[in-house]
């Protein structure tokens, strides 16, 4: 590798995310200066081919990780899939990356994830945010919103259904697409001057609940009614059929305690941070559904 420009680092590179960044980064011409991190190598073959380093590492094996940021001065750690274990391991890796001497950790997070933020993952988001405050490191945190394309599925169902039913009460997220996410990371993790920082990475419209249906039912070219439900409602009609399956349950419970958040304006943020640092205009959730093949 080039000694004359860091040695970035993508961990969780096999992901959506991780792998959208890795590709923009190779687009930039940081191939000789790319490490490429994931627990399935054969997953990022290709980009391997394209000059970068591709090794093995894996949350789930903290021994691992030590050989795996070798080399490195500046890492994105991208959250792990885990909730309920994932603060320990992003502990793990932050040590890890202490150990072998990375200077500066690009953490992916939530909106407004300290207490008492309601949704689910928003404990694991706040735990390691702490850690990287306190491991004597420079960092920067990306607080992502709520993915665009997760409303590809909802918008698809309250078409289908001709309701849009939900327990966000009149709370507003600007949702941003996961393209614009990898943009913003490979700008910071390649960039300068972020050190310390903390962004709010959003869409750049927020949306209730009722103004989602009339988008959705403009797209499909039919009316979208909104259905509000309390909590134990809104989680006993995701569960449906499945009342005793305990994945079920829990998937019910997150998709629930998100909609608690947005209810009590945790998920309302709304910046320009996409534009400011991608150097291009953020996608608008129209877009994402459109491409997606929503539309009338």
């Amino acid at each position: 590798m080039s000694r004359g420009r860091p040695h970035l680092l993508v961990a969780g590179a096999s992901g959506k995310l991780g792998r959208r960044t890795a590709e923009l980064l190779l687009e930039a011409g940081a191939a000789a200066e790319l490490i490429l991190v994931t627990r399935t190598p054969e997953a990022v073959t290709d980009l391997g081919e394209r000059g970068c380093d591709v090794r093995f590492g894996d949350y789930g094996e903290p021994e691992s990780l030590t050989d795996a940021y070798a080399g490195a001065d500046r890492l994105l750690l991208i959250s792990a899939s885990d909730i309920e274990i994932r603060a320990e391991q992003h502990r793990a890796a932050i040590g890890a990356a202490a150990a072998v001497g990375v200077r500066h950790i690009v953490y992916t997070s939530g909106l407004n994830p300290e207490p008492p933020n309601p949704a689910v993952i928003a404990p694991s988001h706040h735990a390691t945010e702490r850690a990287l405050a306190d491991s004597g490191l420079v960092w920067t945190v990306l607080r992502d919103s709520l993915y665009s394309e997760y409303q590809v599925s909802e918008a698809a169902q309250a078409v289908a259904l001709g309701r849009l039913t939900h327990n966000r009460g009149s709370g507003q997220v600007a949702y941003v697409s996961r393209e614009d996410c990898a943009a913003v990371a490979a700008a910071v993790l390649a960039g300068s001057g972020h050190e310390g920082r903390v962004y709010d990475v959003t869409g750049p419209q927020a949306f209730s609940p009722d103004e989602l249906a009339v988008l959705y039912g403009e797209l499909a070219g039919r009316a979208v009614e909104v259905e509000e439900l309390d909590d134990r409602t809104f989680v006993e009609r995701l569960r449906g059929d499945a009342a005793e399956d305990d994945h079920a349950r829990y998937g019910a419970q997150l998709v629930a305690s998100f909609g608690r958040a947005i209810r009590e304006g945790y998920m309302a943020s709304r910046t320009d941070v996409v534009a400011s640092l991608a150097g291009r205009p953020a996608r608008s959730l129209r877009n994402v559904l459109e491409a997606a093949g929503l539309g009338a």
